[in-house]
């Protein structure tokens, strides 16, 4: 009978320490921040970013020159006109400075839908080849650690992993 209980407690030790182990889920982290800036279609959808930027940003500047010489112009031949046709110049230089700030506004709601656009794709890529090289290597979670906070001092990092299954 003592034979039977130490069996039995033997027993019970081992089915709950091998339950644990198998309850213990494998964790790895990933810095997804580099890994996107990593990848050359970022690079390609900066670059065009670039390009908008500097159009809009061209735009911009030539309709200010604009509006300064219309506000030149304007102040020079102020005393030989009449209040009424200045008044009605006025108007027109705060129609073409509303119209710059409305510009502005756009352009910038534009950048934001093109840079949304651009990045959506790439970001999904990462995912992707993230599940796929976390699942090929059994991890049952990845952190994100592009927050710049440690997460994880001994798990592993998915990094190198996932640039070469995006082949960067």
């Amino acid at each position: 009978m003592k034979q039977f209980k130490t069996l039995l407690l033997a027993t019970a030790l081992c089915i709950g320490t091998v339950s644990f182990t198998q309850a213990q889920s494998k964790i790895a982290h990933i810095n997804t921040q580099e890994l996107i800036t990593a990848m050359p279609e970022y690079k390609a959808a900066q670059a065009q970013l670039e390009t908008l930027t500097k159009s809009y940003q061209t735009e911009i500047q030539n309709m200010a020159t604009e509006y300064q010489n219309k506000i030149k112009q304007y102040e020079a031949e102020a005393p030989t006109k009449t209040d009424e046709e200045n008044a009605k110049r006025g108007q027109e230089i705060q129609g073409m400075q509303e119209n710059i700030r409305q510009y502005q506004g756009q352009a910038q709601q534009d950048m934001q839908t093109k840079e949304m656009d651009l990045l959506k794709p790439i970001t999904e890529k990462a995912k992707l080849a993230i599940l796929k090289v976390s699942r090929a290597q059994g991890f049952d979670y990845v952190l994100d650690s592009a927050q710049g906070v440690a997460i994880l001092t001994d798990g592993k990092n998915l990094l190198d992993d996932v640039k070469k299954e995006l082949g960067i």
